[in-house]
């Protein structure tokens, strides 16, 4: 999920901690502008470096994980980022180091994932909710599943915007009732920008190796620009989402978050496949890949020919403009063939469509209320128990946010064929007359533009201000779309975003590791505190 609103920003998808106070306190005082903790070597390390390590005998599962844990205790109260550990992940690590399989892709490799993923474990799924605190689930989610397949240790669960930002039509980006606010690593006051803004942070201040995020509109690709990580929006289809909690299915990706397109390509193979829990998957067959880092090279941007759709995407942020232009300046180096301006031809459209608060709210309504009809557990069985919840518990709940996004989802009621009809023209004007239009005019690999200005600063009292932004073409047509940092605008990331036709991910990732090898953008975040500059 991610807003709901008439426009793009304010009628967009709803798609073991008390909540915070909403400054820092304590451990503001403790943050005095480097990093909050000693570095070590295993710092920004991927999991190709790491798995070497392991195979050398230098490192174990135990040992790594051992780190992320420790890491998060000493550096997760200035970010809450991680709103549950997993009380059984040095267990699983133990037992993958007795093992001694390594063949596995992620084998001891620890993840986070986002707390709409469902584990059968001792965590909890709640939404950042605390209303589902009794909820139990039957058994892992798909991407669950597979990850611990794959040889991966489940570390915890991230915190991300309460109901994956459907909460309220004010977005709050990173607050959730259980998990309090999370915060920018880069400077603390700055938002983490939309729902899976806890594995965004996470990832960026190397509290996992990687994670799982989950986009409506935005939610990966956002957070993962915000916080100099990347962020891979896969075309709703590739990942199945049995077990996670919905947003709107015509929209909803799971997808990887990772420090590096390497990673992040690793993580992507892991996911991918049919899915007898989400009937999407099945448009998948002969798309999936085991392995996406077959198609990474960091020559991949030779001969290549990327369109720079300006209309709406350009000029709402010159910080990220200029950003952009140095980016575009790098693809022209490295041998690509820019083509400027190829807009989207419906792009205003598309960021004021009335059929996409139709699809959008339909969706949520009956996809929300069936979830809670049919999950186990303690928990308000429908919409209407839920908004019910919220208000006999507002001190904590509704602390800082209304509940006007799930009111308006709950009091609206579109029949079937309107939305049948507005679906149809989402995808009309995103698909078929928009992103695959230009890219077939213009003889395009892909498109690229800013993922999203500067982060702002957190405002608990009127919710975060938003500029612009590139996810809503990709987001419609449910195409793939991938952020990679890109700069900094006085030490605050900007990422630019990589968006393709259905099922161009090996193209999208071949392009945007390219970039990332001739860009070398990455760095650390300063943990700067709130008085410290822009």
């Amino acid at each position: 999920m991610d807003r709901i609103a008439p426009s793009r920003r304010t009628m967009l998808a709803l798609g073991t901690a008390t909540a915070a106070s909403p400054w820092l306190g304590e451990a503001s005082a403790r943050a005095t502008g480097g990093e909050p903790d000693a570095p070590t070597d295993l710092n920004e390390l991927g999991i190709t470096e790491l798995r070497r390590r392991m195979a050398d005998g230098r490192l174990t599962a135990v040992d790594l994980t051992r780190y992320y844990l420790e890491r998060i205790e000493r550096v997760d109260p200035l970010l809450r980022s991680v709103i549950e550990v997993n009380p059984d992940a040095l267990a699983e690590a133990r037992r993958l180091d007795a093992e001694g399989d390594r063949r596995q892709p992620l084998h001891g490799m620890p993840v986070l994932l986002k707390d709409l993923v469902e584990t059968a474990d001792r965590m909890r799924t709640t939404a950042g909710s605390l209303a589902l605190e009794g909820l139990r689930p039957a058994r892992d989610a798909t991407v669950a599943a597979r990850l611990r397949a794959a040889g991966a240790v489940v570390l915890g669960k991230t915190n991300l915007s309460e109901w994956a930002g459907g909460m309220s039509l004010t977005h709050h980006a990173g607050w959730s009732a259980r998990g309090g606010q999370t915060r920018n690593p880069y400077k603390l006051d700055r938002s983490p920008n939309e729902s899976s803004s806890g594995t965004a942070v996470a990832a960026a201040a190397n509290l996992c190796v990687a994670g799982i995020g989950t986009e409506t509109n935005g939610s990966i690709i956002d957070p993962a620009s915000a916080n100099c990580v990347v962020g891979v929006k896969p075309t709703v289809g590739l990942v199945g989402r049995g077990g996670v909690i919905p947003g709107v299915p015509s929209q909803d990706s799971v997808g990887p978050i990772a420090r590096t397109v390497r990673d992040a390509a690793i993580l992507l193979g892991t996911l991918v496949g049919l899915d007898d829990r989400d009937p999407a998957t099945r448009a998948g067959r002969g798309h999936f890949h085991r392995d996406y880092t077959r198609f990474l090279d960091a020559d991949g941007l030779r001969g290549a020919r990327i369109g720079v759709p300006r209309t709406v995407y350009f000029g709402y942020s010159h910080h990220a403009d200029e950003i952009a232009e140095r980016a575009i300046a790098t693809l022209r180096k490295a041998g690509a063939t820019v083509v400027d301006p190829a807009d989207i031809p419906t792009a205003e459209q598309l960021e004021d469509l009335p059929g996409s608060m139709v699809v959008q709210a339909y969706e949520i309504k009956r996809g929300l209320n069936a979830y809670l009809a049919n999950a186990p557990g303690d928990h308000p069985r429908s919409l209407a128990e839920l908004i019910a919840f919220n208000r006999a518990h507002a001190d904590r709940e509704l602390r800082y946010v209304r509940q006007d996004g799930l009111e308006a989802v709950h009091e609206l009621d579109f029949g079937e064929s309107e939305y049948r009809e507005a679906l149809a023209t989402n995808h009309r004007l995103s698909r078929t007359e928009g992103i695959d239009a230009v890219l077939r005019r213009h003889r395009l690999d892909a498109l690229v533009m800013p993922t999203g200005g500067p982060p702002a600063k957190i405002d608990l009292v009127r919710g975060d201000s938003y500029t612009g932004g590139a996810s809503t073409p990709a987001a419609l047509a449910g195409h793939p779309a991938i952020s990679v940092p890109a700069g900094f605008a006085f030490g605050l990331p900007v990422g630019v975003t990589f968006m393709g036709t259905a099922w161009s991910e090996p193209t999208l990732l071949r392009l945007a590791y390219a970039y990332e090898q001739a860009s070398r953008v990455r760095r650390p975040p300063a943990y700067r505190p709130a008085d410290v500059g822009f």
